[in-house]
């Protein structure tokens, strides 16, 4: 069977902080045993010297991870220049399997994780649940999910989330074994027979009364709204200069596409929401998933009493859920406009707390990695779904 420990800090000197963090999370045990080291850090640690560490000390361990904008551990929320987080997972090889693509962007996002998929089921056979992690930048998340299901089959449930900067849009890094790259996407399959996950997400934004209708597109581009250059519109309409980056439009500029009434009663929030990731010279912006021309998109604005409430409504989904299941970790994918960008240190604290307080079991917090990414991955109406500026909670427990 498999476990998970768990460990963060903001140590400063890099080889430290990862040996410091490892210590922690093996609390005694070999970590020559350790099969995969999960983790996640900000942009201040040297990549090449973090990898380093880690396999110094873990020889054997798969290595997967991503930079982002802060970690949640069962430490609570840190956004420091250098913050890392990191999950250890243990137990019989057999029971957890990876695979890697070296380059996913958003014009072959189906074909290569439909290759992830198959790749994985050619090591380990169909996985109980799987973690996807990719880039922030230029992805295809809706086509992701789709060349997963492809193979998997639809109610396989993926989880996870994309990597990102320190909320610049500019780049960010995914961690694969020994190798730093800019574009890779890796799937991690978990095939432990007694292991469930449960996954949800949560915002808490509202329309704010202006609408745009997608008019040109080309898979993730958007080309074109309401007949004129996209990122014309898109900044006029929150009032800023056609020479802002997609950088200044988070958390301001988050677009929500208007879900059905059975799905919006689910999810407890009338849109889901998107974020722009990048702009293109001729207007164009990128978007993580495939926007149709016709799609009306709604600008957004954060409702910090809803985020609360709607947070206190997840967390009792989860609870009854998981009923008297015992949880064994927890991933957890926060956008990263919901760290600094949007909420004071005592807001995020309060959140944290008010995520990890109902999942205690025996007064102890299960292990957690939690990042402040691009987007993050959870089942909606009944499905696999991309969403932006949530609080997505993916609760590994086990009968």
């Amino acid at each position: 069977m498999l476990s998970f420990t768990s460990a963060s800090n903001g140590t400063v000197d890099t080889i430290q902080a990862v040996e410091e963090a490892i210590r922690a999370a093996s609390a005694g045990r070999s970590t020559s045993d350790c099969r995969v080291v999960a983790f996640h850090m900000t942009m201040g640690h040297d990549d090449a010297v973090v990898l380093g560490a880690v396999r110094k000390l873990c020889p054997k361990a798969r290595i997967v991870g991503c930079t982002c904008a802060g970690v949640i551990g069962r430490e609570g929320a840190n956004e420091s220049m250098r913050a890392l987080a990191l999950m250890m997972v243990w137990g019989p090889e057999e029971e957890v399997g990876m695979t890697v693509a070296e380059h996913v962007d958003g014009s072959n996002s189906l074909e290569q994780a439909a290759k992830l998929a198959r790749d994985l089921v050619a090591q380990r056979g169909q996985p109980r649940f799987v973690m996807y992690l990719a880039s922030g930048i230029d992805i295809d998340c809706d086509r992701s999910i789709e060349g997963i299901e492809s193979v998997l089959g639809p109610n396989v449930t993926i989880f996870g989330g994309t990597s990102a900067d320190n909320m610049k849009g500019i780049a960010s890094y995914q961690f694969v074994d020994d190798r730093v790259c800019e574009h890779a996407a890796t799937l991690i399959g978990f095939f432990d027979p007694t292991l469930e996950v449960y996954t949800q997400g949560s915002h808490g934004f509202v329309p704010s009364g202006v609408e745009m209708t997608v008019t040109r597109a080309t898979g993730n581009r958007v080309h074109e709204l309401d007949g004129e250059p996209a990122w014309r519109v898109f900044t006029r309409n929150l009032g800023l200069p056609p020479t802002a980056q997609p950088g200044d439009t988070i958390p301001p500029g988050a677009v929500g596409v208007k879900l059905s009434p059975r799905v919006a009663a689910e999810y407890g929030d009338s849109h889901l929401l998107r974020v722009i990731t990048r702009t293109l010279p001729d207007g164009t912006f990128l978007m993580p998933v495939t926007c149709e021309a016709g799609t009306r998109l709604a600008l957004m604005r954060r409702d910090e009493e809803r985020i609360f409430k709607n947070l206190d409504v997840m967390m009792n989904q989860i609870k009854a859920a998981i009923g008297k299941r015992k949880i064994v970790g927890v991933f957890h994918a926060d956008c990263g406009a919901r760290g600094r960008l949007t909420l004071d240190r005592v807001s995020k604290e309060e959140i944290v707390r008010a995520m990890q307080t109902p999942l205690a079991q025996g007064g102890e917090t299960p292990a957690w990695l939690g990042m402040y990414g691009f987007g993050e991955f959870a089942r909606l109406g009944a499905k696999n779904e991309f969403q932006n500026y949530t609080t997505s909670l993916y609760v590994i427990s086990r009968a």
